[in-house]
This record gives C-alpha cells, structure tokens and sequence, in this order.
C-alpha cells in the first residue's frame, strides 16, 4: 500500500493526521482513543492492545510485545532484538498480513509504565517511531497510539519527533473532567 495518497493532505483522514506530526501519538480520553481505534479497525488496520500499566520489568514488556506482534521463538527479549523484530515487521516479514493497510500498537496506561521505567518507556516508543518511519519509505503503515490517565505526561522526543496529544485532546482544557 502507498504510503498515504496525495488527497489526504486536503482531506486528512485520521490515519493520516495520526502520522503527519510522527508515528507515535497521546491520548488520554478512553473515548477519544475508542473512537480513534475503531475508525483504524474499519479501515483495516491491524490493532494490537498492550496493558502498558501492568509492566514492572523489561521482561514483562518483552514478554508481552513478543505475544502481541507475533515475534519469532528466538526473540531476545532485549531492545535490540525489538529493534531487529519491529524492523522485520515494518518489512511485512510478520507481524502484518497483505490485507492490512496497516499496523497500530496501542499502549495502554502508558503512563504508569513510564514513571516506572522511563529509559526503558522511551526507548520502547523511540524503536517503535524510527521503525514506522522506516516503514513509511516502503507503503507500510505502522502506528503507536499511547493512552495515559497522566494528563500532563511529558514524553521526549522519539524518533527525532515530539510526542504530541491527538487533534482532539491537544488543547490542555480538552483533557480536564471538566473540558
């Protein structure tokens, strides 16, 4: 599939806004991101759920990654070998079937994980960023989406791109009770 057509940068459908600012993106509304989730699985993405919140350890994160993205037995269980199995995923070696326009990994309570675990948080998102831009320069469509009940959660730039809240939330007041 190509990467995105060129109508969408007048139209900008939600896949597209998803990805034009970077491939990883905030939500913190259980509904918003429901109702982003559902419009990827109608348009054919494959959607894979990860319970960021109840990593404590880079086992529990690998172990659950490996699970979710159909990694091969002989995964490391290290960054590196994520690097190496998102790689071949964004290459369609698995993980992505040719019915698929695209990948979504969503992550959530994201932010528990992260105030656990920082470094390895951030590495888990840079990886996935630089993986899907990768992906992009060959059709292949790769997104994080990470839900966070932290609304002021702070992310580091991943993949050389600042982690921004989706359209919907990007205004601070949208992610208040009373916004």
């Amino acid at each position: 599939m190509a990467a995105f057509d060129r109508a969408d940068e007048l139209s900008h459908p939600l896949d597209y806004r998803l990805a034009a600012d970077g491939f990883v993106t905030m939500f913190w509304s259980p509904s918003v991101l429901a109702k982003a989730v559902t419009w990827l699985e109608e348009h054919g993405y494959r959607i894979v759920r990860g319970q960021a919140s109840s990593w404590h350890t880079d086992t529990d994160m690998h172990r659950d990654l490996a699970a979710l993205l159909d990694f091969p037995e002989y995964y490391g269980g290290n960054l590196h070998a994520l690097s190496d199995c998102l790689y071949s995923v964004s290459l369609g070696d698995f993980g992505l079937s040719d019915d698929d326009t695209g990948l979504v990994l969503v992550l959530d309570g994201f932010d528990q994980f992260f105030e656990r675990n920082k470094d390895l948080a951030w590495a888990l998102l840079d990886i996935y960023a630089g993986c899907a831009r990768r992906a992009a320069l060959t059709g292949t469509r790769m997104l994080c989406l990470v839900q966070s009940d932290e609304p002021h959660l702070d992310v580091p730039n991943v993949g050389a791109q600042p982690v921004t809240w989706n359209d919907a939330e990007f205004f601070e007041k949208k992610r208040r009770d009373d916004g």
